[in-house]
């Protein structure tokens, strides 16, 4: 195997490198994180809380008519109160905060998504850009080696001084579009760089998309069941569901026991005690009920502002579910448009290809004229990079059509990453959590920096495919 081909590099490689480093992809898991623990800051509000105080105090000036006033005090008391019904405001604000984990676990998704059509528009980018610039290349080396035939040519009274002058006019605008064609090249490797964490190496064809439908109606049937966008949205409207429940709860009563103890100690300082004791012991426990009579509108007030966000998200919903049909819609029909592109244009690039031949023969006989062949180089050319264009065209466009319809994520690829991330892992480390001490250790970086990888230049593979 030679070099060039060890260190190839494919689209799911590049996709892999992305989902184990891409920092919008770790920065949203990072996210998801920090949203799961909404469930066990919702529970605690329903478990024990045990509260502990403790003072001394010392006289500096004993009242002047006490008798019996402590010159020293320690006191320790202690109150464990345990929350029995709470109208129901912390059941529903549990149930909002778990549906909003389900509702951020869609959106990871979606992110996911998203930053794989990134990379595969990158990946292609580099592909045709690349072949671009091998194209205007070889048209250059032609314009060069047509002129140096036109001047000879020009020497012998063959052609005129103007067939010259349209030679050379002809080569400066390929030098220009060369130019062109390899800023481009490097904006995409750079592109590429920034999405995946690594440069581009030998770009290998991507492989044939899977699961593309056969009709935009089946696509559109299953985006409204996949699309991990229009699911995100349906539960944010389900969580505010809840937290209007929880609002109305906020009117109830609340029912709560207590037991609570106390400790005080005189330090031998209280000289008029009847009983000759310097410490007294407490001890009670009971039931609180607590009956909001009012509370200056504050809990209407929070549930209307509830309900108006609800109604907000039944409005987003059906935004959401607009939004994926019509982009559904549209990438199978770019798709569509790009694959019959692709046709015409191998047409275009067969008939160019065999026009030049021609014109150039006809131009040895003296039937054709030097514009005549400049003018068919350039349509060959253009024709060549017309294709290449709407190959990339079609490749992303079927891919965008895989993430509409919710199919474009690392467990529909079969990327080659190990044990896919699952959000419900750390959701179900969190979940239960009792303990106030209970932290995880500091984070770390998880994506990869770009900061030493070198400036990207516009060379090309020789030899690189031409269509």
């Amino acid at each position: 195997m030679s070099s060039g081909a060890a260190h190839a590099e494919t689209l799911q490689g590049a996709l892999a490198k992305a989902y184990r480093s891409n920092p919008t992809l770790t920065g949203a898991r990072a996210g998801q994180r920090a949203t799961d623990e909404n469930v066990p800051i919702q529970k605690a509000s329903g478990r024990p809380a045990l509260d502990a105080t403790g003072s001394y105090s010392e006289s500096i000036l004993k009242p002047t008519i006490s008798f019996t006033s402590p010159q020293r005090t320690l006191n320790a008391n202690a109150q464990l109160s345990v929350p029995l019904y709470t109208g129901g405001s912390v059941r529903n604000g549990i149930q909002a905060a778990k549906t909003r984990v389900a509702a951020g676990q869609a959106d990871l998704r979606g992110t996911e998504a998203s930053v794989f059509s990134q990379v595969v528009a990158a990946y292609m980018d580099v592909i045709r850009n690349a072949a671009v610039v091998s194209l205007n290349q070889a048209n250059v080396r032609a314009l060069e080696v047509n002129l140096q035939a036109t001047g000879d040519r020009f020497e012998v009274g063959d052609v005129t001084r103007t067939d010259v002058a349209q030679s050379e006019s002809r080569l400066a605008l390929a030098r220009s579009d060369l130019q062109n064609a390899e800023a481009n090249l490097i904006t995409a490797r750079e592109n590429y760089i920034a999405l995946v964490g690594e440069a581009p190496d030998n770009l290998e064809p991507p492989p044939p998309l899977p699961g593309l439908p056969a009709t935009p109606d089946s696509a559109v049937q299953v985006a409204l069941k996949d699309n991990p966008d229009i699911l995100a949205a349906k539960k944010l409207r389900e969580a505010q569901q809840f937290d209007v429940r929880a609002a109305k709860g906020t009117v109830l009563p609340t029912v709560s026991a207590f037991t609570q103890a106390g400790y005080t100690n005189y330090l031998d300082t209280l000289t008029s005690s009847p009983t000759g004791s310097q410490i007294n012991k407490q001890a009670s426990a009971g039931v609180q009920l607590n009956i909001p009579f009012y509370q200056g509108g504050r809990p209407a007030a929070q549930v209307r502002r509830n309900q108006a966000l609800e109604s907000q998200a039944l409005e987003r919903e059906i935004e959401v579910e607009r939004g994926v049909i019509a982009q559904t819609r549209s990438a199978y029909a770019s798709w569509q448009a790009s694959l019959e592109s692709i046709q015409s244009n191998q047409k275009a690039v067969d008939a160019a290809n065999l026009s030049l031949e021609g014109v150039r023969a006809e131009n040895s006989v003296g039937s054709r004229t030097i514009l005549d062949i400049l003018n068919a180089e350039q349509e060959a050319v253009n024709a060549k990079v017309q294709l290449v264009t709407a190959r990339r065209n079609a490749y992303v466009a079927g891919f965008s059509l895989l993430a509409a319809m919710g199919h474009a994520e690392a467990d529909d690829l079969n990327l080659e990453v190990g044990t896919l991330y699952d959000p419900m892992v750390n959701y179900d480390r969190v979940k239960g959590k009792w303990f106030d001490w209970d932290f995880d250790p500091a984070p770390k970086v998880q994506s990869t920096r770009t900061v030493d990888s070198p400036a990207q230049n516009a060379n090309v593979a020789p030899g690189l495919a031409q269509p």
